[in-house]
């Protein structure tokens, strides 16, 4: 009987652990050494926020990032099936106030109407990068943003972001971090920045069913794969903590 109290103890101090990890309002701040980045991005900032899925998005974090920050990149998922355009309206506006934005599409953001969230977006002046490019401009000197479509439809295509693209230095924003592996050579694409794997959201003894969030070199480029902000199907995490970044470029 002792022995059975304390495997449910166990379990609910494990499950009370999980359930803080997928609601933690961290915000990582990581330098990334970015190769002939022009001097006038010398520590730009880029706030990179990926799988909102089903949470609004904290004060917390807010006040942590309002006025340190050049730029909010949103990676994909805002939304999921279930999830009421009211709060994916009031993440979206509180995200426009704190410095221009840019956006890509996920997977789940197709699953309810991508025509409505396609207003709000635009409603809040946020750049959608579908398969396209934003030139980014300070002192005379820029960077491209480019954004691909998600790779789960038939419409993505980096090949016409890349064509939209023309300043030396490339930053990729894709939901999917699996277009790390078509890559096309040459293509001069310093960064990317993704998300979507939740970073396996439960992970055991270190394994996840997707790749856990970090910073690699693939090929030249700095790959980034956020454990993202929100949670699917489970509302719980398991040595895969929520995350969001603050990105300081600097100059390689």
């Amino acid at each position: 009987m002792i022995y059975l109290i304390g495997l449910i103890v166990a379990g609910l101090l494990l499950l009370s652990y999980m359930w803080i990890e997928a609601h933690l309002n961290r915000v990582v701040t990581q330098e990334l050494q970015i190769k002939d980045l022009p001097a006038s991005f010398e520590s730009y900032r880029i706030f990179f926020i990926s799988d909102l899925h089903n949470r609004l998005i904290s004060n917390r974090i807010l006040s942590k990032v309002y006025n340190n920050i050049d730029a909010v990149v949103i990676g994909g998922d805002v939304m999921e099936k279930g999830v009421s355009f009211e709060k994916v309206n009031e993440n979206l506006e509180q995200l426009s106030k704190l410095a221009p934005c840019y956006f890509v599409w996920g997977n789940n953001d197709y699953e309810e109407n991508p025509e409505t969230l396609k207003k709000i977006l635009i409603d809040h002046h946020i750049k959608i990068l579908k398969n396209d490019a934003a030139k980014i401009v300070k002192n005379n000197e820029s960077i491209n943003f480019l954004g691909i479509d998600d790779l789960s439809t038939e419409n993505a295509s980096l090949e016409q972001a890349l064509g939209a693209a023309h300043e030396h230095t490339k930053i990729l924003i894709s939901h999917n971090p699996d277009i790390q592996y078509d890559l096309p050579e040459n293509n001069k694409i310093q960064l990317i920045l993704s998300g979507h794997t939740h970073g396996g959201q439960i992970r055991l003894f270190g394994w996840g069913i997707r790749e856990k969030g970090g910073i690699k070199e693939v090929n030249g480029t700095t790959v980034v794969i956020s454990n993202g902000f929100g949670t699917t199907t489970l509302p719980l995490r398991l040595m895969a903590p929520a995350e969001s970044h603050i990105f300081i470029l600097k100059r390689k």
